[in-house]
């Protein structure tokens, strides 16, 4: 996915950015798309009006991760080039776990083509007092869009493998926080007897938020074999089993402090912080103990603002300097 990801804040280098006019003008078609294992390529021959859609969630993901740790110490500038997933630094963390989930969300609706069908997506169930109803054919093509598009890289290399594992784990929690379900009861006197439900997208924002904290939460597991089958279980006993919804890793993160671009770790020198806050984004966290420089800036701000009949508002200009504390 990162291959298709376009240029975005904090990221240095340009990601390489085909559209669907240049998919078609080069006459190698998706073949000439770098980056993409081959199911990718045949999933691109077979829908290539949707590798428009593909670019453009692969950008929402990067921006909104971007969003999420923007204080953090990873802040995500580590996704650039071709391999977006291919850092060692972040392979196997908690923090790969995040970009794929928020990946897969991102592609859920936006490979589905426009095609709305009233009833598409409905069904009467009596005797559990459950009716699906609602227009979720675009959402239903979108996940199943994104299964096959994002997973593939995952199931080519076996699902035997434990990172496969936590890969297509995390990508499937975050199709379904992207995909929620809403209810609305029926019977008398609210009694519920029936419920009508509804695919609803919640948004994207939403998703970033209930991902964080997913990260926040996420749980560390060990591979497992089980009779003929290789599971993921957690690496601790006093650690409740993880369900569907939430995000695994397998390995401990780094403390992404110093610069090692042989890993793609940026560190946090230069970065800015907040001298007062006892959080991630405060300077003794942020700076990892090294201390930080306090510099003058000069603030320009709209000021003395005043409506004018009819209808404007006019502002001055007001100047002022402000301290700004940045990691040594």
């Amino acid at each position: 996915v990162g291959a298709l990801a376009g240029p975005t804040h904090q990221v240095s280098v340009g990601y390489w950015q085909p559209s669907l006019r240049a998919i078609l003008r080069d006459p190698r078609g998706c073949e000439g798309l770098t980056g993409l294992v081959e199911e990718q390529v045949r999933v691109c021959r077979r829908q290539v009006e949707a590798m428009d859609a593909v670019k453009r969630g692969a950008e929402l993901a990067v921006e909104e991760c971007q969003h999420q740790f923007h204080s953090r110490r990873w802040n995500c500038s580590t996704l650039q080039g071709l391999q977006v997933f291919g850092k060692i630094a972040i392979q196997g963390t908690r923090e790969s776990a995040f970009i794929h989930a928020i990946s897969a969300a991102a592609l859920s609706p936006l490979g589905a083509p426009s095609r709305a069908s009233p009833s598409s997506s409905h069904g009467y169930f009596p005797s559990a007092g459950f009716q699906w109803s609602g227009c979720s054919d675009n959402l239903s093509y979108g996940i199943a869009f994104s299964q096959a598009f994002v997973d593939n890289p995952e199931r080519s290399r076996g699902v035997s493998s434990s990172r496969a594992l936590m890969n297509l784990h995390n990508n499937e929690a975050g199709r379904k926080v992207r995909a929620g379900t809403r209810c609305k009861c029926h019977g008398v006197s609210g009694s519920c007897e029936v419920r009508t439900c509804w695919k609803v997208m919640p948004p994207f924002r939403k998703v970033g938020n209930i991902l964080k904290e997913k990260f926040e939460g996420a749980t560390e597991v060990h591979p497992k074999r089980v009779g003929s089958r290789k599971l993921l279980v957690p690496k601790s006993s006093r650690f409740k089993p993880y369900t569907a919804h939430d995000l695994v890793y397998l390995l401990a993160s780094p403390d992404f402090c110093n610069w090692d671009p042989r890993h793609g770790v940026f560190g946090t020198y230069g970065r800015q912080c907040n001298r007062t806050s006892p959080a991630m984004d405060g300077c003794e966290l942020l700076c990892c103990g090294r201390g930080f420089h306090t510099a003058q800036a000069e603030v320009v701000e709209r000021c003395s603002c005043k409506f004018r009949w009819c209808c404007s508002v006019k502002c001055k200009q007001c100047r002022h300097l402000v301290e700004v504390h940045s990691c040594r």
